[in-house]
Order: C-alpha cells, then structure tokens, then sequence
C-alpha cells in the first residue's frame, strides 16, 4: 500500500508534465528569487515564467515551508 501524496506535492507530476521542467528547477528559481514573500513569488513565477496560480502557489508553498524547516 503506497501513500497518496496530499497537500501542495500532489501537483507536482502535473507541473512536471505541462511546463517540462523538473521541480527541483522550480524550486532552485524560486530560492534564488530576491523577492520573499509568498504572494509576490506567486505572482512572479505566472507573469515572468507563465505557470497558472495553482501551479505556482504549489511549488511556493512547498518550497518556503522547507526552507523554514515545517
């Protein structure tokens, strides 16, 4: 029995397949971005890379709650 991924992970293999880059990509330009807050990241990642708002809300949530270790 395999575990179904919730919360913001579970968007992941979409995210892959639609924009064909891996998340840890994602994850590394958002680490790099000087912008820090969530909305602003968010907002940042649709109108400079085109993810949609699930998308980017996602891969930012994910990627700020390991970067303050929750």
């Amino acid at each position: 029995m395999t575990d179904t991924v919730k919360g913001p992970a579970s968007y992941f293999p979409s995210i892959e397949k639609k924009y064909g880059r891996p998340i840890t990509e994602w994850k590394d330009l958002i680490r790099s971005s000087p912008l820090t807050k969530h909305m602003e990241i968010v907002s940042w990642l649709k109108s400079e890379h085109g993810l949609g708002h699930g998308h980017a809300n996602a891969l930012v949530a994910h990627t700020l709650a390991e970067n303050s270790g929750q």
